[in-house]
């Protein structure tokens, strides 16, 4: 599949989007970021096969590449990334835009490097809070797959946009390198992923996708780093071996992330639209989120974040997509436990299960729990700070999923 993947690449120029460059904007409410997308938008038949959610980063450095590397989900034609400029003060520009497939390391499969475009266009300059679509690249993208990003901007173009914690070995360089197959100057490596945010393809029709809303725990802390062993990586191979139509995972995890206020990257809440309703082709949202906002000490109580839980369940209905909840998981143990904090987790959670609001719900907590202490993570499963999973922990969360709870059918306003 690699090899076909090259050869659509080879044998055809890539697919042009007619019509200058626009700006469309995503109108946003007061607790929501406001989102731009520079381009033709995505169509019905595109599913998300890789995401991850934009945070701001340290700011950028003048002629400086990135060679990024991703997991695919599903399989599909005529791949599009999304490059974003969410959190800078000033517009980007990124001069040179490859992608192609990893062989190790830095180095690519011979031939299977090819430049993306931008309505026509080699270069795009992205304004400041906005993000950029490519135009579809011909060939079959397989799935399990690690595609390779290479991207290139001149500028020092103030904060960066980006992923603190890829738990992904990638690849910067000095200068422009974005369209060699080697590795000879990608020297230096990051553990961050830069300005993409995601990947979409075009698989078999009726092909959908769920999205990952969470903290840390679904952004992989304490998993592998290069194994892709956070818990939506593990669902992922559950649903590439399932009958359902649900294949495409994007990972929208953010460490320190809060369901109610901005900290770890801006609260669930606010950035919703962007990293989650935004995507293309999803069918499901799986939220799993609220130990941060707890254990926060900030005087969050249980029905602050039912409520704000509500708020999430009622936009995502509205736009025609289900919610799947998981139950806040154990952390007595971790710096910040404290009882009464465990007493708002144990109001949250008999909420989560019993009041009906969501599509279906997942019981993480019951997964990683102490049969001996019910508010500590299972030793077994501990990853070492008694809040985050370690790699048999992630798998056992995925392997709680239901998956036939993914792939509900829209039966909200807007599907």
């Amino acid at each position: 599949m690699n090899a076909r993947f090259a050869r659509a690449g080879r044998l055809g120029a890539l697919l042009l989007l007619a019509g200058a460059v626009q700006a469309t904007p995503v109108h946003a409410t007061d607790d929501q970021a406001p989102f731009t997308m520079v381009g033709a938008p995505a169509d019905r038949r595109e599913v998300v096969t890789w995401g991850a959610s934009a945070e701001r980063m340290n700011d950028a450095v003048a002629d400086r590449g990135y060679r990024l590397v991703v997991h695919t989900s599903t399989a599909g034609s005529d791949l599009r990334i999304r490059l974003s400029n969410a959190f800078g003060d000033r517009p980007v520009t990124f001069d040179s835009v490859y992608a192609g497939l990893r062989q190790q390391g830095a180095r690519l499969v011979p031939g299977s490097n090819h430049r993306l475009t931008f309505d026509g266009a080699r270069s795009v300059t992205v304004p400041a809070g906005a993000a950029a679509l490519s135009d579809p690249l011909p060939g079959r993208l397989p799935a399990a797959t690690d595609l390779v990003v290479s991207i290139h901007s001149p500028d020092a173009a103030g904060p960066a946009t980006g992923h603190w914690l890829a738990l992904q070995t990638s690849y910067t360089s000095e200068g422009d390198h974005t369209a060699e197959t080697g590795a000879a100057h990608w020297t230096q490596t990051t553990g961050s992923w830069f300005y993409l945010d995601a990947v979409s393809v075009r698989p078999p029709a009726g092909t959908a996708a769920v999205v990952a809303l969470g903290d840390s725990i679904t952004d992989g802390r304490q998993s592998t780093t290069d194994l892709d062993r956070r818990w939506p990586d593990y669902l992922a191979r559950r649903l590439r071996s399932s009958a359902g139509h649900v294949k495409g995972v994007a990972d929208e995890g953010i460490s320190g992330n809060q369901v109610l206020a901005d900290g770890g990257g801006q609260s669930a809440l606010k950035r919703l639209q962007r990293d989650v309703l935004s995507q293309p082709g999803v069918r499901t949202v799986f939220l799993f989120e609220g130990v941060n906002d707890i254990k926060a000490h900030t005087g969050v109580t249980a029905q602050d974040l039912i409520a704000g839980y509500r708020e999430i369940v009622g936009r995502v209905h509205a736009a025609g997509k289900c919610v799947v909840a998981a139950t806040v998981a154990p952390y007595k143990g971790w710096p910040e436990w404290d009882p009464a904090g465990e007493k708002v987790r144990g109001e949250v959670n008999r909420f989560i299960r019993g009041s009906g609001e969501f599509d279906a719900v997942t019981d993480f907590d019951r997964v990683l729990r102490s049969p001996y202490d019910p508010e500590r993570v299972r030793p077994v499963f501990d990853g070492g700070d008694h809040l985050h999973p370690n790699d048999k922990g992630m798998r056992a969360l995925a392997d709680a999923v239901d998956l036939s709870s993914l792939d509900c059918a829209a039966r909200h306003p807007g599907g």
